[in-house]
């Protein structure tokens, strides 16, 4: 059964482990363009590890921000992570084992967790999804970091790569939607309304009112 679980959370996770590694090559080469020694940047791919948050992270802390500041963007930037906790199996993997499994629920691991087969799955799929999802992001920064270490070039520039992941995901997400131009729309207006609104929480303000009206607007359609 062990053998099983292993085999399938490597065919599983692959795919993301595909998408894993180059970001988390641009991830080490930004962080190291920032000031950051290569081990920094692993230490920070372990721990944090919540995607666009580490890009973010990097600047609170070569900025000097303050504990609370940082804290507080932390939670602004990751907040959806609380809900995705409610969604997945949780129960079913070992006590010891759940901090690491609340850890290590990244998006595309909450994706592969919440699927109907999922409520079938054993605890030790389950930590395995999310471990080999979490050993693709700190190689793939490791590795940009230690690259990123040896260059002699100005990196700053590979910051943008998050701004890229971001278009083409939005991109995706317009080519299957069934109202591309209405969602397009809503988004833009939640976006500058945030910016002008409450510029200081700008993305979760738009998220959340993105959220609300697809929502509400959904449930009044049907």
């Amino acid at each position: 059964m062990a053998t099983t679980d292993l085999r399938l959370a490597v065919r599983e996770t692959l795919p993301i482990g595909l998408g894993y590694v180059p970001l988390g090559i641009a991830f080490g080469l930004f962080a190291v363009s920032q000031g950051f020694p290569w081990w920094l940047a692993t230490i920070t791919a372990m721990i944090i590890y919540s995607g666009s948050m580490e890009f973010i992270a990097v600047g609170l802390i070569t900025g000097g921000a303050s504990f609370f500041s940082t804290a507080l963007t932390t939670f602004f930037v990751s907040f959806r992570h609380i809900f995705y906790g409610l969604s997945v199996p949780i129960r079913q993997v070992n006590p010891a084992a759940r901090p690491y499994a609340v850890h290590a629920l990244t998006d595309e691991a909450w994706a592969l967790l919440i699927r109907p087969s999922a409520k079938d799955f054993s605890g030790k799929r389950i930590i395995l999804t999310e471990l080999f999802c979490h050993l693709y992001w700190v190689f793939g920064t490791t590795l940009g970091a230690v690259v990123g270490s040896k260059l002699p070039w100005d990196l700053s520039w590979m910051g943008f790569a998050l701004t890229a992941l971001f278009v083409v995901l939005s991109i995706e997400a317009l080519e299957t939607a069934q109202q591309p131009a209405l969602l397009f729309s809503i988004a833009l207006v939640c976006g500058v309304a945030a910016q002008l609104l409450i510029p200081d929480y700008m993305m979760v303000g738009a998220m959340t009112a993105y959220a609300v009206i697809s929502v509400v607007g959904g449930r009044w359609l049907k």
